[in-house]
């Protein structure tokens, strides 16, 4: 299969591209797309067929349940069912990188939600998303456009790395602004607590402003296995690089871990924060500030890919603060870092 480049990074390309976009998951194709979070691989979230193209080109397995995107009510009640609590959170973060599990309507199959009751729901705030999905006229289920358990893409050309050749077309809109993947979100019945499944740029205490409580989904069992997974993106290992990830908590763990690493013959690449030492490493990713966590997240799947086509082995980077968005960029890297 021919992976189609469509550019809709200017006015008129766009009007050009989204059109042919949206009529290729109309036909029941596959079109990779920018949200503000993470590029997405969509199709036609009612047709299983068309769903199914999502997890073969992924070699996704089918116990990870999908989210599904939408423009407007029509779409959203097409899909699911929304409670009280919900359409507070509807109001104030959407459209945004807010996922909600609702319950789910008969319009969708048990390939999108993995059997499970409840249908992760998002309306993506990027343009071309909107445009696309609206053009289409179709729910769009969409995952990240990577294969699966690999580092997220926040560009088209980290799009082509993974699926060139397993998709129909990628649409480029240029790099992601968010850069993690969104909140995924359990808002519950009324007087339950909420239920975070996967942090994202809507923090714990945005939420708890607009809807009271919430908690962080904790898992008990093993996260690789089909019940143990009522959200996307809390499989075993996810996010990964192909070299081994090293976590650190300090400046100075970091300056001794990369000086060791050298030392006995490994490429170290490093994430390097703004004014940290990187002694001794083969390749630096300029990061950001420490203490500027919204671009430490817009860059952080960039520069682990970057890292990774320069070759190294190891990969040091630093924990940022479990507070804000520094919760889910300790997620994504934690996920990363497991072993296989």
């Amino acid at each position: 299969m021919k992976t189609e480049y469509l550019d809709a990074r200017t006015t008129h390309s766009a009007t050009e591209s989204i059109p042919k976009a949206a009529q290729i998951l109309r036909a029941g194709g596959t079109v990779a797309f920018p949200t503000e979070t993470v590029y997405g691989l969509g199709a036609n979230a009612l047709d299983p067929a068309a769903v199914a193209k999502i997890f073969a080109a992924k070699d996704r397995p089918d116990w990870d349940p999908l989210i599904v995107h939408i423009t407007d009510r029509r779409m959203l009640e097409q899909v699911a069912r929304v409670t009280p609590k919900a359409e507070k959170l509807i109001e104030a973060f959407w459209p945004g990188p807010m996922t909600l599990l609702l319950p789910r309507t008969a319009n969708i199959s048990d390939a999108v939600t993995a059997a499970r009751p409840l249908v992760g729901v998002r309306m993506p705030a990027h343009p071309v998303a909107a445009t696309l999905i609206h053009e289409a006229g179709v729910p769009v289920a969409a995952p990240s456009a990577n294969r699966f358990g690999r580092t997220s893409p926040t560009t088209a050309q980290h799009v082509l790395e993974d699926l060139n050749h397993r998709i129909d077309a990628i649409l480029d809109g240029g790099p992601t602004t968010v850069g993690v993947e969104s909140t995924v979100l359990d808002p519950g019945e009324a007087g339950e607590p909420m239920l975070i499944y996967r942090p994202g740029a809507i923090t714990p205490a945005m939420l708890e402003a607009v809807a009271g409580e919430v908690s962080i989904f904790q898992s008990t069992g093993n996260p690789a296995t089909p019940q143990s997974l009522p959200s996307p993106g809390l499989g075993i290992r996810h996010y990964a690089p192909r070299a081994k990830l090293l976590l650190v908590t300090t400046e100075s763990e970091f300056a001794s871990r990369v000086e060791q690493l050298t030392k006995d013959g490994e490429r170290v690449g490093v994430m390097l924060p703004q004014g940290w030492p990187a002694k001794g490493a083969t390749e630096v990713f300029q990061w950001a500030s420490w203490n500027d966590g919204k671009t430490l997240a817009q860059r952080l799947f960039a520069g682990l890919r970057e890292l990774d086509a320069h070759n190294v082995t190891t990969i040091v980077c630093p924990l940022p603060e479990a507070e804000g968005v520094g919760l889910a960029i300790r997620d994504r890297l934690q996920k990363a870092a497991r072993s296989k």
